[in-house]
């Protein structure tokens, strides 16, 4: 008799062979179940190692230097010396240090008046950009290419030289009568020359204005159009409250680039600050703090307010927007 001869209510005799069970639609669920389960490992293993040197730059290039610096901010570090725990000493420090409030008020000076002139030119040239204009795409790369090259070496080298005693500026202003004068060497212009430059720089903020300018249906304006409205009333009623969003965008990255501005006055300063710091930057102070007077503790702690700064700043314009940003599902 064989084990298929038993019948279910017979007990099977001891020591034989559980009978084989055949293979029926809850099998193919677990193998299929199974399968997936290992391509999901696979495909998140895959991931991992491409993830893997991302993570590894993330943990040695930044997240291992921050908290390094945030600890050499608690102390007296110095490249020369030990480290020893000082606590908030060199917090308390930047306040009676007068060329910190220096450079805090030249920095805040340079971001506050750049950076709001910079949008509206970018913004004035977006709307004569979106005119219709013919080889949109040349004027868009010209116009593009001084946002590329401003923070490097050479172009601040060349704004030396143009507002120089002997620069084209003075040149410029002969045609008119007027003297010139050394302008990145006078105290009362030189961090004026530097809000030139940045204001220069308007490439990418007029790039990202007239992309969304691009979005704006043009039915409403026909629409405007037939209730008579002018050029000025379409501007502030249609164009403006619809390029929000855009300009809150625009605000908040160029401020945050144009507080860790360095490259332009560094160079144009002599990497001092000069003439009489007028053009003593934050960034620049902090670096000299660390590099020159190796004095990384202190320097440590600068960096950490400014990060402060930032985030601050960057709230509030947050909690503003909401008073002034439309965005047009709301």
């Amino acid at each position: 008799m064989t084990h298929a001869d038993v019948h279910p209510h017979q007990t099977a005799p001891p020591g034989a062979r559980p009978a084989p069970v055949a293979p029926g639609p809850g099998a193919d669920v677990v193998r299929a179940d199974r399968a997936r389960r290992r391509r999901r490992r696979k495909e998140a293993l895959t991931a991992y190692l491409f993830l893997a040197p991302w993570f590894v730059g993330l943990v040695l290039i930044t997240a291992g230097p921050l908290l390094g610096s945030l600890y050499l901010s608690f102390t007296d570090y110095s490249p020369l010396g030990g480290a020893n725990w000082v606590g908030v000493d060199n917090y308390t420090r930047m306040f009676d240090d007068p060329r910190f409030t220096k450079a805090l008020t030249n920095t805040a000076v340079y971001v506050f008046v750049s950076v709001p002139l910079q949008l509206a030119f970018a913004l004035a040239l977006a709307l004569l950009l979106d005119r219709g204009v013919r080889g949109l795409s040349i004027y868009r790369s010209v116009y593009y290419l001084p946002s590329l090259l401003g923070s490097s070496v050479a172009i601040a080298i060349l704004w030396r030289k143009v507002f120089g005693a002997d620069g084209l500026f003075n040149e410029f202003l002969s045609v008119f009568g007027a003297d010139g004068r050394s302008w990145v060497a006078d105290p009362s212009t030189a961090l004026g020359t530097l809000i030139v430059l940045n204001v220069w720089t308007f490439g990418s903020p007029m790039v990202i204005f007239l992309a969304g300018l691009r979005q704006i249906p043009p039915s409403y304006y026909e629409a405007a159009s037939i209730d008579g409205a002018g050029k000025l009333r379409k501007f502030f009623s249609i164009t403006l409250p619809l390029l929000t969003p855009i300009i809150f965008f625009n605000l908040v990255l160029q401020l945050i680039n144009a507080f860790q501005s360095f490259t332009q006055a560094y160079v144009v300063s002599g990497g001092n600050g000069s003439p009489a710091d007028s053009t003593l930057f934050y960034t620049m102070y902090v670096y000299i703090k660390g590099f020159t007077s190796f004095e990384m503790g202190y320097a440590s702690a600068m960096a950490w307010f400014l990060v402060v700064i930032i985030a601050a700043l960057t709230g509030i314009n947050f909690i503003v927007s909401k008073y002034w940003v439309f965005y047009g599902d709301k």
